[in-house]
């Protein structure tokens, strides 16, 4: 496919290759050399991520290299030959990127399905599919917005999502620049880039504020990254700085780009304004560098070791991030308290450069120089949809074995018995359980053990209760229509859903009808809430405080018999200026909703939290110590800290609000267990496994009474 450009005679008479042409960048070492240092800053920050907390930047240091390469080779074929080839650019694009990611992919799948325990194999099927079609970002974004999803462990192939990101650049943008020069000859090209570039960097600093997590991911908020290199690209012979000028450049853009890489870090709101920082900085080292000659930094960047690093850097991207995720299951008889020790991480990490240089040299070179392909633009697409064929078979058939898997735990679940010994019982001393901290036969959390799961005879208010656009209440009535039957609720966030399976229970034990209400990351306390695990977004908090405030009043209005409650104070920060303690605001916070409810004749029951898992221990770590599980008990002291929610109820004055306090069925003395009564405790980083939760239900029903 060809597209021909014409350009206004006004504007360029001149016939296509007599113009003046934009100056060709050729093979430069610095460029390359930003190349290794992004791609190094992406790989430390996934090895050590305490080391380089902001490595993430990386991504975006690619970013504003492909926008100025794209753009310098689109231009000279613009002003050479009037015209742009678009099948051999995207044949040329194939050639370079796909037999490498393609290879990776298939890798990925195969050793999911070999080492990877089943209830990972959905995910990495589903982002397998969209990695190989390249939507892999916009998948990542619409589970950044679902609470549910944040909890999933991260895919072999989740990196893809920036892979995703910049070949949808390479898809639209020669359409772009060719239609800007239809529109208005070559002399448009920088206004109109220039114009694209802050609309987009406008609503990234906007997006970021609003929705963080989906601001990441989006296409849209990182445009303007590329445009900063294609803007380069297209002023490039206007852009040659003077010797001293172009030294001082190339150094504070390196020095930007490093700032950027130790000091920002999972709670910097980004990419939004902040990341002007490293991609500002990449930008003055394309630009100095337009100055030929040696600078001060030649000497280090045009090094072998440097120059090696850049040259693999794509393959290497590919490769550390499977790498370091499959590194503890493959290795898991070398684990620290379920955690790689640094001798291994250095391992895995030389695994990754030999994979890198190895896919580089047979793969990536190969595929581009292939005579087959390279003088055939249709045998390349051919080429490309035979390699999309093969990864959706493969990831089509993991998503099959997953859902044999997943219907075979969830019989066997059904199947197994009780016993006095099962589960929390196995903390009762009057059971005199032998070996109450045993494996556990089932360690694969699957669908069986979904705490948030209700009968199909629940219902749910579709249109009442909403918290924005999200339906938050469920009914479940096991009164038998009985209009005197207790009347009890449920509420509070997804610490709340985790009591879910022994309060279904009770309530069909005791003929309630209960309601269950809940707002994942949400506190439910009258507090001015900063976010969940760091700043939320205005959207996210002001969803937050409406619901709690519109649901305390649909509950005492309900006159309820008794209100369950529980959250994740420990790490729903709140913040109202005054300096105080988290406890004390809470307690400002929780007292006056908890006796409108009182008042309204109901008993207020908080649900104390269970013991910490991921920020306790590795949440993989039953799962890589199947039979050896005392490996992941932790001190009870780290394990359970103090929880401002815990603390409020202990010290109310309101006769009418109690506390269930389950923690010595979680630990002893000493320590917390993961495994307690042959039983798996938590499902998830942050919730019980439902089979352990229901062991609790006569606990709790001795504690209600």
């Amino acid at each position: 496919m060809t597209t021909t450009v014409q350009s206004r005679p006004e504007q360029d008479s001149r016939p296509p290759g007599r113009g003046r042409r934009p100056s060709s960048p050729g093979f430069r070492t610095d460029v390359q050399a930003l190349r290794a240092i992004a791609v190094l800053a992406v790989v430390v920050n996934h090895f050590w991520p305490n080391v380089m907390t902001g490595g993430y930047v990386g991504v975006d240091v690619f970013f504003v290299i492909s926008g100025f390469l794209i753009t310098s080779h689109l231009d000279r074929e613009i002003v050479r030959t009037g015209k742009v080839r678009l099948g051999m650019f995207y044949a040329r694009r194939i050639r370079r990127l796909l037999p490498a990611a393609f290879l990776v992919l298939i890798v990925s799948i195969v050793a999911a399905w070999f080492l990877l325990p089943y209830p990972r194999w959905e995910a990495n099927a589903w982002e397998s599919f969209a990695a190989a079609f390249y939507w892999e970002n916009w998948l990542l974004a619409a589970k950044s917005v679902n609470y549910s999803a944040q909890n999933e462990a991260a895919s072999l192939v989740q990196h893809y999502w920036s892979l995703s990101v910049e070949e949808q650049f390479y898809l639209f943008w020669p359409l772009l620049l060719i239609a800007l020069v239809k529109i208005g000859g070559r002399k448009f090209l920088m206004p109109g880039v220039a114009v694209l570039g802050v609309l987009s960097l406008a609503f990234s600093v906007y997006y970021t504020i609003v929705s963080p997590s989906e601001a990441y991911f989006i296409t849209p908020v990182r445009v303007w990254e590329f445009a900063i290199g294609a803007a380069v690209a297209l002023a490039a012979s206007k852009l040659v700085l003077p010797r001293v000028g172009a030294e001082v450049a190339a150094g504070l853009g390196f020095v930007m780009i490093l700032v950027a890489a130790f000091v920002y870090g999972h709670e910097t709101p980004f990419p939004g304004y902040l990341a002007l920082l490293p991609t500002l900085g990449t930008a003055l080292v394309i630009v100095s560098g337009l100055r030929p000659g040696r600078q001060f930094h030649t000497v280090v960047t045009a090094s072998a070791p440097v120059q090696f690093i850049g040259n693999i850097s794509y393959s290497l991207y590919l490769w550390h991030w499977p790498v370091v995720l499959l590194g503890p299951f493959a290795l898991s008889g070398a684990l620290d308290a379920g955690k790689l020790t640094t001798p291994w991480l250095l391992w895995l990490l030389g695994l990754s450069f030999a994979l890198a240089w190895l896919t580089k040299m047979y793969v990536e070179d190969r595929g581009r120089t292939w005579p087959l392909l390279a003088r055939n633009t249709r045998a390349t697409f051919t080429a490309m949809i035979i390699g999309l064929f093969v990864v959706e078979v493969l990831a089509g058939g993991l998503q099959w074995s997953y859902n044999r898997h997943a219907a075979t735990a969830e019989a066997n679940a059904a199947a197994q018995g009780t016993n006095p010994c099962n589960g929390a019982g196995a903390m009762v001393p009057e059971n005199k359980c032998a070996e109450p901290f045993g494996p556990a036969p089932v360690v694969a959390m699957g669908p069986a053990n979904e705490y948030w799961q209700v009968p199909q005879t629940c219902t749910w208010l579709s249109k009442e209760n909403m918290a924005g656009d999200r339906p938050t209440t469920r009914i479940c009535d096991y009164s038998g229509g009985d209009a005197s039957a207790t009347n009890v609720w449920l509420i509070g966030d997804s610490h709340s859903e985790q009591w879910i399976p022994p309060m279904l229970d009770l309530a069909r034990e005791r003929k309630w009808k209960i309601n269950i209400a809940s707002l994942g990351g949400c506190p439910f306390a009258d507090v001015e809430f900063v976010g969940y695990r760091g700043k939320g977004s205005d959207t996210e908090v002001k969803r937050c405080t409406d619901w709690t405030a519109k649901m305390t009043d649909v509950i005492a209005k309900d006159k309820p018999a008794m209100v369950f409650t529980s959250f994740f104070a420990r790490k729903e920060a709140i913040d109202d200026g005054s300096g105080r303690s988290q406890t004390d605001q809470y307690r400002d916070g929780l007292e006056p909703r908890w006796k409108k409810w009182t008042d309204a004749g109901a008993r207020v029951i908080v649900m104390a939290d269970p013991p910490l898992n991921r920020d306790a221990r590795s949440t993989d770590c039953v799962t890589l110590n199947p039979t050896a599980p005392l490996e992941c008990a932790v001190d009870r002291g780290e394990a359970q800290p103090l929880d401002p929610l815990t603390e409020v109820a202990k010290s109310t004055k309101n006769p009418k609000v109690s506390l269930i306090d389950l923690t010595d069925y979680f630990c002893d003395s000493k320590l917390c267990y993961a495994v307690i009564g042959n039983v798996v405790v938590y499902y998830d980083g942050d919730h019980m496994n439902k089979d352990y939760s229901r062991t609790l239900t006569p606990m709790i029903a001795r504690a209600i009474g």
